[in-house]
C-alpha cells in the first residue's frame, strides 16, 4: 500500500498548534504535526477521534508525508526558534511548497524570511492569527499576508477553519509582504489600548463609586449587553464571579497587580513612532503595563509620595453610566488610532492594505472583536481613504455625544488621585485632533531660536529663519 500523503502540516503541537490542526481537521482535511514532543504528537492522533491525522517527532517523515506543494505552519515561540525550524524544514522540503508563520513574529523579521525563502525557490506568508486556543480550536481569526499566489493555495483550508460572521470567513488576504504580520501587530496594540481602559474603568467604579465585585460584574454584564458588547468587555464581566479556588473570596482579590508583556503592544507605539503617527492611547497601555511591573517601587513610593486627596459622593447608578459612555468613546479613539496607522503604513511599505476587509475579519474570533467593528467596516466600505475614523458621520456623532461623560470621570479620578493615563489620553488625541491651532508654533519657535531649525508662516509661503534677540 501506498503511504497515505496528508492535505496540511503543523510545526508546534501545544495547545495553539493542536487546536488550529484539529480545528482543519475537523473541516474535513487529513492533517499532519511535528513536534519535539512525542507525548505532543500522540496527543493529536487521540483528539482528533478517528480522522485522518498524524503526529511525528522526525522532520523527514512529516515533510514527506505531505501532499505537494506542501502546506507546512509553524505555530512556535516567535524569533530564532522561528529561523531553526525553516532551515530544518528547508533540508526536506521542494520548490513550490509553502511555509507559514502563524506566531507573533515582528513583521521586519517576516520581510526578512521572505526575501531569504524567495532565494530558496519556497512560497512563505506571514500570518496573523488571533483568538486563542479556544479561538484556534473552533475559529480565529486569520491575517494572512505575503503573495497573492502563495495565499491562493491555503485559501480554502484557512477559510474553512476561521470563525464566520454572518456566513463570512473572517479571512481576507491582508496584503504584499509583511503586511499580515504588521495587521496582528496593531490588532494586539488596540488589545493593549481597550484592556488597559477596561482596568481603569475597573479601577474607577471601585474606588471613585465604591462597588463591590458583584456590583461591578453587573455593570460589566450590562455594558456587554449594549453597544460596548465585545469579547473583552465579555470575559472582564466573567472574571469578576470566578471564586478563589484555594483561598477565600474572589479571584480577582488574589491577583498581583503586575502586567506582563511580549512585545506586541510595545512594536506598535515603536513603530507608529517611527512613522509619525500618534497612537497615545496605546502608548499609555504599554506605559502602564510597564509602572505596573515596579512593584516593589510603587509599594515603597505609596509610603513616601503619601498625599491628601478628595473622595467625590458619587451616585453609582450614575457613575456607571458615565464610565459605560467613557469607554464606548474612547474604544472609539483606540480603533482610530490603530486604523490610521494602518492606512499610514500601507502606503510606507506598500501593503496595499484594505482597511473594511481588516475591520470585517476582525468581526469574529480576534480578541478585538467587538460590536462597534461592524460599524467601521461599514465607515471604510464608505470612504476607502477615510483620513481618521474620528471624522466618519456615525463615529463623530457618536465621540460628540460622549465626551462629557470622559471629562467628568477624568475630573472625579484627578479629584481621588487614581491615574487613567489611557482614558485621558483618548480625551486629549480627541481634542487635539479636533483642535484647527495648536500650541506648537511655540515649539517651532524655540527649535529655531536654539538651532536654527526655520518654520514656516501662516500668512505667507515658504523656509523661514529669524535672528532671535
Amino acid at each position: 500500500m501506498s503511504q497515505q500523503l496528508y492535505d496540511f502540516g503543523m510545526v508546534g503541537l501545544g495547545v495553539m498548534g493542536r487546536n488550529f490542526l484539529l480545528n482543519v481537521a475537523d473541516n474535513g482535511f487529513s492533517v499532519a504535526g511535528l513536534d519535539t514532543n512525542k507525548e505532543q504528537a500522540k496527543a493529536l492522533e487521540e483528539e482528533a477521534d478517528g480522522k485522518p491525522a498524524k503526529g511525528t517527532t522526525d522532520m523527514k517523515e512529516f515533510v514527506a508525508c505531505l501532499k505537494k506543494p506542501r502546506k507546512i505552519m509553524l505555530l512556535v515561540p516567535a524569533g530564532k526558534i522561528v529561523d531553526k525550524v525553516i532551515e530544518g524544514l528547508l533540508k526536506f522540503v521542494e520548490e513550490g511548497d509553502l511555509i507559514i508563520d502563524g506566531g507573533n513574529s515582528f513583521f521586519e523579521d517576516t520581510d526578512r524570511r521572505l526575501a531569504y525563502l524567495r532565494k530558496q525557490k519556497v512560497q512563505f506568508l506571514g500570518v496573523g492569527v488571533s483568538g486563542g486556543a479556544k479561538g484556534a480550536r473552533l475559529g480565529p481569526s486569520i491575517m494572512p499576508g505575503g503573495s497573492k499566489k502563495a495565499y491562493k493555495i491555503v485559501k480554502p483550508i484557512l477559510e474553512a477553519v476561521s470563525a464566520k460572521v454572518n456566513g463570512e470567513p473572517c479571512v481576507a488576504y491582508m496584503g504584499k509582504g509583511s503586511a499580515g504580520n504588521y495587521v496582528k501587530m496593531v490588532h494586539n496594540g488596540i488589545e493593549y489600548a481597550m484592556m488597559q481602559l477596561l482596568a481603569e474603568a475597573y479601577d474607577i467604579l471601585k474606588k471613585v463609586g465604591g462597588l463591590n465585585n458583584k456590583e461591578i460584574q453587573q455593570a460589566f454584564e450590562d455594558y456587554n449587553k449594549g453597544r460596548l458588547q465585545s469579547f473583552l468587555v465579555e470575559i472582564t464581566a466573567s472574571i469578576f464571579k470566578q471564586k478563589d479556588d484555594i483561598g477565600k473570596g474572589m479571584l480577582i482579590d488574589k491577583i498581583l497587580d503586575k502586567a506582563k508583556q511580549k512585545g506586541t503592544g510595545k512594536w506598535t507605539s515603536q513603530n507608529a513612532m517611527d512613522f509619525g503617527i500618534p497612537v497615545p492611547t496605546i502608548d499609555a497601555a504599554v506605559t502602564m503595563r510597564g509602572i505596573s511591573s515596579l512593584k516593589s517601587e510603587r509599594l515603597a513610593a505609596a509610603k513616601i509620595l503619601k498625599v491628601r486627596v478628595g473622595k467625590p459622593k458619587v451616585d453609582k447608578n450614575k457613575l456607571v453610566k458615565e464610565v459605560g459612555d467613557a469607554l464606548f468613546f474612547a474604544f472609539i479613539t483606540a480603533y482610530s488610532q490603530g486604523m490610521a496607522l494602518l492606512a499610514d503604513a500601507s502606503k510606507e511599505k506598500g501593503f496595499g492594505l484594505d482597511l473594511e476587509a481588516t475591520a470585517r475579519i476582525w468581526r469574529g474570533g480576534c480578541i478585538i472583536r467587538a460590536a462597534l467593528l461592524e460599524d467601521i467596516r461599514k465607515a471604510y466600505s464608505t470612504d476607502a481613504n477615510l483620513p481618521n475614523l474620528m471624522v466618519d458621520k456615525t463615529f463623530a456623532k457618536h465621540l460628540k455625544g460622549n465626551h462629557n461623560a470622559l471629562r467628568s470621570i477624568i475630573k472625579k479620578s484627578i479629584d481621588a488621585g487614581i491615574p487613567t493615563l489611557a482614558f485621558s489620553t483618548s480625551l486629549a488625541y480627541f481634542d487635539a485632533y479636533r483642535d484647527g491651532r495648536l500650541p506648537l508654533n511655540l515649539t517651532q519657535a524655540q527649535r529655531d531660536h536654539f538651532g536654527s531649525h526655520t518654520y514656516e508662516r501662516v500668512d505667507k509661503n515658504g523656509i523661514f529663519h529669524t535672528e532671535w534677540e
